[in-house]
């Protein structure tokens, strides 16, 4: 098949929408939380995100975390499942034992519904996801607030480019919280190793995190290598990271770059201005992948006395929308090994 197109398939069985065009391809897991569980250069044989295994997929669906591109909504931690919000206090579910916290909301391994896919012209290809919330959903319980969430992925020979809507239906306030898990593999050229591989983010400052990993609202003074990590770019396994950051966005872009020095070819994440915090976590340091995690709010962000704007924690009024864009795409490095 050739061009652009969009078509209904299986990803290891499940059901899938796979997007092509140029020389890159894509596929959308719709009943697994609308993940979008592969991003490929069919040419240059890349594969940038973490996959699962045939055999890995039953262990991917108990947890659905460490692969592709969950949805996180409300992200992160939340002390003992707390989340005041406008008066009210909702009770999320304990379900990280090790911290006492609620972690990642509810919308990572739901069905969510296609709402159509298909050709932008002849050059791109396309699928709109969607999930409405209401007090029929389950999710109401913990998080009493009607509203719709839009997904859509589009790929062109430019790239991946993914754009969020959400729209309160409510009547009352609620709050916009959101984040990606995205899992990059590092390398993501079979014939590279992992030592070839350079790491930027537009960080900011470092906060600190308590035993629970939950925000003291302190900041930490930026080591060496993170430091790196700010300008030229480091290794992604010098240490183990679960790190929570502030963005600073640098060129007017707020992204993360993956670089092969191997190949010359860097892979860009730009997320775009409205995720004003970030997480890195690096499975304890296990080469392979890790997860640049662009978030809108600080962890924990309704159970801290900050400024709402400090921290992300910001509201949609009944009937408004927000909107963000984010790009996945690769240029010929400047770094050189």
């Amino acid at each position: 098949m050739s061009g652009a197109y969009a078509i209904q398939g299986q990803f290891h069985g499940e059901d899938a929408i796979w997007l092509s065009a140029g020389a890159y391809e894509a596929a959308v897991l719709p009943q697994i939380g609308g993940n979008l569980i592969a991003f490929r250069d069919k040419v240059r044989g890349f594969r940038f995100l973490h996959e699962p295994d045939k055999d890995e997929m039953e262990a991917f669906m108990a947890r659905p975390m460490i692969h592709g591109i969950p949805v996180l909504f409300p992200p992160n931690r939340y002390e003992d499942g707390r989340f005041p919000w406008n008066g009210q206090t909702y009770t999320f579910p304990v379900n990280e034992e090790s911290t006492g916290n609620h972690l990642h909301g509810f919308l990572y391994n739901i069905p969510w519904e296609v709402e159509e896919y298909g050709n932008k012209g002849a050059e791109a290809s396309y699928v709109r996801l969607k999930t409405s919330i209401d007090n029929s959903s389950k999710m109401y319980r913990y998080f009493p607030h009607t509203f719709t969430f839009w997904l859509e992925y589009t790929i062109s020979e430019k790239g991946l480019q993914q754009q969020v809507l959400i729209r309160n239906e409510g009547d009352e306030p609620m709050p916009c919280l959101l984040a990606f898990h995205t899992s990059l593999n590092a390398p993501f050229c079979k014939t590279s190793r992992p030592e070839d591989y350079r790491f930027h983010m537009t960080l900011g400052q470092r906060w600190e995190l308590n035993a629970r990993m939950l925000p003291t609202g302190k900041h930490q003074i930026l080591t060496e290598q993170e430091e790196a990590m700010k300008g030229a770019g480091v290794y992604p396994f010098f240490e183990a990271m679960d790190n929570h950051y502030t963005a600073q966005s640098q060129n007017g872009r707020n992204r993360a770059v993956l670089t092969d020095l191997r190949q010359h070819v860097s892979l860009v994440y730009d997320v775009g201005s409205s995720y004003k915090q970030w997480m890195i976590w690096n499975n304890n340091a296990n080469p392979g992948f890790f997860c640049p995690e662009p978030q809108v709010n600080l962890v924990n962000a309704s159970n801290i006395e900050m400024p709402p704007e400090d921290i992300g924690l910001f509201a949609l009024a009944p009937g408004e929308l927000w909107e963000e864009t984010s790009l996945l795409y690769t240029i010929p490095s400047m770094l050189h090994s």
